[in-house]
């Protein structure tokens, strides 16, 4: 068993900046995960769901993680290399070499198993890994990990180490510690739904993988330590303000295009998604943009405008999008 103590903190599932060809903007990336750890974040959480890994090769995953885990001579300071990091990817052995303090292991998905097979599959990870194992469960979009399979793995399996629930079901949280921390008090209880973080910190969660770190990390870290602070009212003010802009990031838009938006915002440079878009969802990611930056501004989050200021196609595309239904919505065209 590592001892390394529990997860706890806010890990941020971050985006990857892209070149106009779509390729990953590495400088890009150390710049914007230096800038989340300036802010406050206590670990990274590379190749999530919102850092979009359906659509990175495995080679370019490994990339993306090793980028700021071992950069380059040239990068030596980089704060990113002072933060745990744990990474969505398998198998283990791949990242063994890369510095990641844990991989999260998402349940298997399209074909929906039974609780049994889905126990046979993270029993034969646990007892074959060479790093620790946090579980992921994500019931929308994988086989959902029981509780009672959770509790025999956490204590026939000594490296799988925590789980990552993003179910945001309160109840099931609670049952899942109650089952666990009785034998394993140093297994770790993450969230992945922003809008209950502090209801989770309190009732024993350690913390969470949060979209909307991505883009206010300094609000997440400000609910984090209000939370675990006891100053209840504070932080119930900032969850109301995180759930908010977690709600525009994720129903928004097709998931995660808005999150793209926000960190534009900000003022860093993302560049454009891979995913191809339809100009309507252009203009709904054009519509949108106000909304956020008002958001961010009520939340006393100061927004920028993106180094070098050239705008891709695709941002191209969304203003004249933007515009058009503007002038349609007036009977000028």
């Amino acid at each position: 068993m590592a001892a390394q103590g529990r997860l706890q903190g806010v890990f941020t599932p971050n985006m990857v900046p892209l070149d106009s060809q779509g390729a990953i903007d590495e400088q890009g990336l150390r710049d914007y995960v230096d800038w989340l750890i300036q802010r406050g974040v206590h670990g990274l959480y590379p190749n999530g769901s919102t850092g979009e890994f359906t659509r990175f090769y495995a080679p370019e995953q490994r990339r993306i993680t090793s980028s700021w885990t071992r950069p380059p001579a040239a990068f030596p300071s980089s704060p990113g290399r002072r933060r745990p990091t744990f990474a969505r990817r398998w198998p283990p052995a791949s990242t063994i070499d890369l510095g990641v303090r844990a991989v999260a292991i998402v349940s298997p998905y399209y074909y929906r198993l039974s609780p049994d097979n889905v126990y046979a599959y993270f029993r034969e990870i646990g007892r074959n890994t060479p790093v620790d194992v946090t579980l992921y469960n994500m019931p929308m979009f994988a086989s959902p990990i029981d509780v009672p399979t959770i509790q025999r793995l956490s204590e026939e399996c000594e490296r799988i180490v925590a789980i990552k629930d993003s179910s945001g079901d309160l109840p099931q949280m609670m049952r899942m510690i109650e089952a666990v921390r009785p034998n394993r008090p140093d297994f770790s209880f993450l969230t992945g739904w922003d809008a209950v973080l502090m209801p989770m910190l309190l009732m024993g969660c350690d913390g969470g993988t949060n979209a909307a770190s991505g883009i206010v990390p300094e609000l997440t870290r400000k609910l984090y330590d209000a939370t675990t602070g006891g100053r209840i009212e504070e932080a119930r003010n900032l969850q109301y303000l995180v759930q908010r802009i977690f709600d525009v990031l994720l129903l928004g838009a097709d998931f995660p295009e808005a999150c793209r938006v926000g960190i534009r915002l900000r003022g860093l440079a993302i560049g454009p998604g891979r995913q191809p878009l339809s100009e309507r969802h252009q203009a709904k990611l054009a519509e949108l943009e106000p909304v956020l930056r008002k958001l961010l501004q009520e939340s006393g989050i100061a927004c920028g405008q993106p180094a070098g200021g050239r705008l891709t196609p695709q941002e191209i595309g969304q203003v004249v999008a933007s515009v058009l239904q503007t002038l349609r919505s007036r009977g000028a065209v």
